[in-house]
């Protein structure tokens, strides 16, 4: 075996350990622990927008009832 082959071999075993930890062994990998917290921070984004949403719904429905009784 040739030095090449040699440093080949030794990057292919390295480059195997960082797939195994990224995707798991049985248990779950960096990857899929990623996925579950963009999942709940979509989810969390998602939550604060509709609060927005019905704040200002409710905002704008005081507004015109303070502007209709004012008259």
């Amino acid at each position: 075996m040739t030095e090449f082959e040699g440093q080949v071999l030794a990057d292919l075993s390295v480059l195997k350990n960082q797939m195994s930890q990224l995707m798991g062994i049985g248990q779950p990998g960096r990857l899929i622990q990623l996925e579950e917290r963009v999942e709940r921070h979509e989810r969390s984004v998602q939550r604060i927008k509709g609060l927005v949403g019905a704040v200002g719904g409710l905002l704008t429905a005081l507004h015109v009832g303070i502007d209709y009784f004012r008259r």
